[in-house]
Order: C-alpha cells, then structure tokens, then sequence
C-alpha cells in the first residue's frame, strides 16, 4: 500500500489554501489543529490503515461522535487538497436526536435570570448583549454587524462566512440600543466594544456571561453565547412552525443544520407523548 509523509510544509501549504478559500479564521485554525494531531500520532508515514487506526482511536477515547466526524472532515479536506483521494475515509454515522438533554439547553426562564444579573451588577452591555443575540438570532461571532448605523436603520447587514442575510432588530431592542448608545457616547461602527474601543471578542463574552452563572442560579453548562441563538430558534419556531425561514434567519445552508436547534427537550417530549393516552 502506497504511503505518504506529511510533512509541516504541507500543513502550510494547506493552510494557505484555506485562507484562499476564505474559511473564517476559527474554521482555519481547527483544521489545522486537526491535522497537526493526526501528522503527530502518525509520525511517519501515512497510510489508509493507519488514517483507519487513527479514526479508531478517537472512537476509543471517547470523543464524541460529532467531535469525531468533524476531525475526519478536516482529514479528508487535508487528503482532496494534496491529491491523496485513497486516504479518505467515511465518517460515523449519527443518528438523529429526538430531544435534546435538559441540563444543556438554556429555558427563556433561565436567559431572563441571566439579563436580570447582569443588571443587579450593573453591566447594561452585557444585559444588552444577551438580548441582541436572544432577540435577533445571530451568532456571538456577528456582534460587530450590530453598528450604530445598523440600530438607527432597525436591522443590520450580517456578511460572514461568504454568505449576506438581513437582521431586523425589533422595536423595543432598537429603542434599548439607541439609549445606550447616546449614553455611552458611541457615534459609529460596533455598538458592544471595549474600553479601548475594539469589538467584544467572544472568550470576553462567555467569560462575563459565565460569571453571571451563580447569581442568576443557572447551571454554567448552559451559559455559553450559542445556547441563546438555540433558544432563539425555539421560540421562533414553536410560533411560526416554518423550518426554512428559521434557516434563512440563522443563515442556515441546510435545514438539517437548523433541525438541531428545535428538538425539544426531554420534559416535552415526554409530555407529548403522555398526551397521546396510549396506555388503557
């Protein structure tokens, strides 16, 4: 069987071929962190086996099975770029949630605590923070399309990830916004910056937002800027019951991805299928 031998200049070459692709810097950074992985417990030549053993290992150790479907497509985009085609290999099959665990998705009860901590503490851009992405939808990643010129319009220009999508921001965040711009004295650009100026990055938000955890009594496992795009979706969806505007919303390419922000919770389901009153 024919080997290969992955060397740090293909790694480069690699990553120089993702910049092209204009991948975000997040999506470029993992899959070479992937790969870097793989060429170190290979260490030597690369054979279809051994892309196999590698894959097993990961199995073994427990990773999740998403967590190793996602390193497998950063292998198999590393082997298309190179030309090494036998190399690839298939990822594990997954099936689909019927709910989603409870002690992980934030309720609209618990994201009302949280605004009303950072309140109590006096953080009116976190609170403000948490609303937007809760009450637009977007992704913490997307904060800086929310400009001063954006909430005077009422909705923002979101370009990322080669895609562009319309964000409406309803009236009463609008009206929040525009408070706090004029008391913080914001003319334009990103409305959420920090004291030198420059955007909020997103280990900043999580950082404060864990810090609310205990105050507001919810579990920090759920206290992560996602969760409040997820809770979005199913708010959104269990009043519109219309999948393929929620993906347009999200900037969804498929709506198989938006599909995991709406399976219900445990409770729900559970619910749902007592009310069905099959058991005489």
């Amino acid at each position: 069987m024919k080997g290969h031998f992955l060397t740090s200049k293909e790694i480069e070459r690699f990553r120089n071929y993702l910049r092209e692709e204009e991948k975000s810097e997040n999506t470029l950074e993992k899959y070479i962190r992937d790969v870097t992985a793989f060429s170190a417990f290979c260490d030597g030549t690369i054979t279809k086996d051994s892309v196999i053993v590698y894959k097993q290992n990961l199995i073994d150790n427990g990773y999740a099975v998403r967590s190793i479907n996602s390193m497998l497509a950063s292998l198999n985009s590393l082997f298309s770029f190179l030309g090494w085609y036998e190399l690839r290999v298939k990822s594990l099959k997954v099936q689909r949630q019927v709910f989603c665990p409870e002690e992980k998705e934030l309720t609209k009860t618990e994201y009302e605590r949280l605004c009303r901590a950072a309140q109590s503490k006096h953080n009116e851009r976190l609170n403000l923070i948490l609303q937007t992405i809760c009450g637009t939808g977007i992704r913490v990643s997307e904060l800086p399309f929310i400009t001063v010129e954006a909430v005077k319009n009422g909705e923002a220009v979101v370009s990322l990830k080669g895609k562009t999508r319309m964000v409406f921001l309803v009236k009463p965040l609008q009206k929040k916004l525009l408070r706090y711009i004029a008391e913080q004295n914001i003319t334009s650009g990103a409305v959420f910056v920090t004291r030198t100026g420059k955007p909020m990055s997103r280990t900043n938000i999580w950082r404060e937002m864990k810090s609310l955890s205990a105050e507001a009594g919810v579990n920090p496992q759920k206290v992560f800027p996602h969760n409040l795009r997820h809770l979005f979706a199913r708010v959104f969806y269990g009043i519109e019951k219309d999948i393929a505007k929620l993906a347009d919303i999200l900037g969804h390419s498929s709506v198989n991805t938006t599909r995991i922000y709406i399976i219900s919770t445990g409770t729900e389901h559970r619910q749902r299928m007592e009310r069905m009153r099959l058991i005489i």
